[in-house]
């Protein structure tokens, strides 16, 4: 009797915690059409998830994301545009949430500086090259002495 006792026991506490796994919370949320649905996943691939990092807000699974989808969804169905919406999160969350962030003076260094990297690159390169050409050029001379001596060195390899 103990053992099947054991046993139901065991089988209960697995079916409870299969259950708990299981359990992941999914977006149910209905648009009004098929149009703002569409826009609203769009904008929420566009925008990143403030706690994590480098994941969207759909691909994001953490509490903050769930309700920014939520958020962005709701506005998109509200008749908010685009550029109302990511304004409203970027003065919630700052410039983060953007992937593409826009070109203004504290954003020059993100855009620029692969350009500048670049650019600095193919100089030094340029530079490098030039100067194994201009000391490529110089004739390497030998004396008459080494020359005999190599000369020896090789008539006694093919020998």
């Amino acid at each position: 009797m103990r053992t099947l006792t054991k046993i139901i026991g065991g089988l209960v506490l697995l079916f409870s915690m299969t259950t708990a796994v299981m359990a992941t919370p999914v977006d149910t949320y209905e648009f009004k059409t098929p149009e703002n649905q569409k826009r609203g996943l769009s904008l929420a691939h566009e925008l990143r998830c403030p706690q994590c990092q480098n994941q969207n807000l759909i691909d994001s699974n953490s509490p903050v994301a769930r309700d920014l989808r939520l958020e962005v969804f709701k506005m998109v169905d509200e008749g908010k545009g685009d550029d109302e919406i990511i304004e409203f999160m970027t003065s919630r969350y700052g410039e983060f949430v953007l992937y593409n962030p826009k070109m203004e003076t504290k954003t020059y260094i993100l855009w620029l500086g692969p350009i500048g990297l670049l650019l600095m690159g193919l100089v030094i390169g340029f530079i490098f090259i030039r100067k194994q050409r201009i000391s490529g050029n110089v004739p390497n001379e030998i004396s008459e002495e080494d020359q005999r001596e190599l000369d020896t060195l090789l008539k006694r390899n093919t020998k």
